[in-house]
């Protein structure tokens, strides 16, 4: 997230991490991989996607969040400018507890048409970016440790060799649909404008970020993560029925998984 553009790693970590837990995900299986990380926030409605250069050889892990299935459609654009240049993929669907269905395959769609070869697929669990009391705290070290041993797994493939994964998913993908779930400013809010700044589709306006254009918001959640004096709120009546909701699929914990 720190590396000025245009970038050619050894090994690089591009992740779509509105609230984190995504990054952390990645980066517990990128660390593991080699002590020369370089990341990319897919979130980052600034940067220059295009100048990410990768070239054959280089190893890739590739995450975003599963929402409702499928990739949050802005990182699939983001995604698409990067030049794999034949370079390695890793790609990791992560999701709050219920499911990621077509995340993986859509991943790998978009990796492969941006030119990269998908190495392995992971699944892993992170705490649910609306409804927080699922999955709270993962990836936990436990997580964390599996997700090592999976890049320790995946880095002896590479080194000798194997079939392309076959990935879990559907073609054509899930129908994507969004949770209607929008963050408003409360009256603690003082207009210090991180939330605007953070916002990764230019959802808040940077004047005054108590409008919110409600069409192109994606209720990732960022603005409440970041906000500094906890004044961004969605509707308490809708975030109940969503844990309502999610409770019955979502209670008891989901396993992390590798596809190699």
């Amino acid at each position: 997230l720190d590396k000025e553009q245009p970038i050619s790693p050894r090994h690089s970590a591009a992740a779509a991490s509105p609230t984190g837990g995504t990054r952390k995900a990645a980066l517990a299986v990128a660390e593991a991989l080699s002590d020369t990380v370089v990341s990319v926030d897919l979130t980052d409605s600034a940067f220059d996607f295009g100048s990410v250069r990768l070239d054959a050889g280089d190893v890739a892990v590739i995450a975003a969040p599963a929402y409702g299935g499928r990739v949050p459609a802005v990182a699939i654009q983001r995604l698409a400018q990067i030049q794999g240049n034949g370079a390695w993929a890793i790609l990791m669907a992560v999701y709050g507890n219920r499911a990621f269905e077509d995340t993986l395959v859509e991943l790998e769609d978009t990796a492969k048409a941006a030119g990269f070869s998908i190495a392995a697929g992971v699944g892993a669990v992170a705490e649910h970016s609306i409804a927080r009391q699922f999955a709270a705290g993962r990836p936990d070290e436990a997580d964390c440790k599996e997700l090592a041993d999976f890049a320790r797994q995946i880095a002896h493939k590479l080194e000798a060799g194997g079939a392309v994964p076959v990935l879990p998913g559907n073609r054509p993908y899930k129908k994507a649909g969004g949770s209607g779930m929008v963050p408003k400013a409360t009256d603690g809010c003082v207009r210090c404008g991180l939330c605007a700044a953070k916002c990764p589709v230019n959802a808040i306006d940077k004047a005054d970020p108590k409008k919110v254009n409600g069409d192109a918001c994606i209720s990732c959640m960022r603005c409440v993560a970041v906000c500094p004096h906890d004044a961004r709120k969605v509707n308490g009546v809708m975030l109940a029925a969503v844990g309502a909701m999610l409770k019955k699929v979502c209670s008891e914990p989901k396993k992390n998984e590798l596809f190699l």
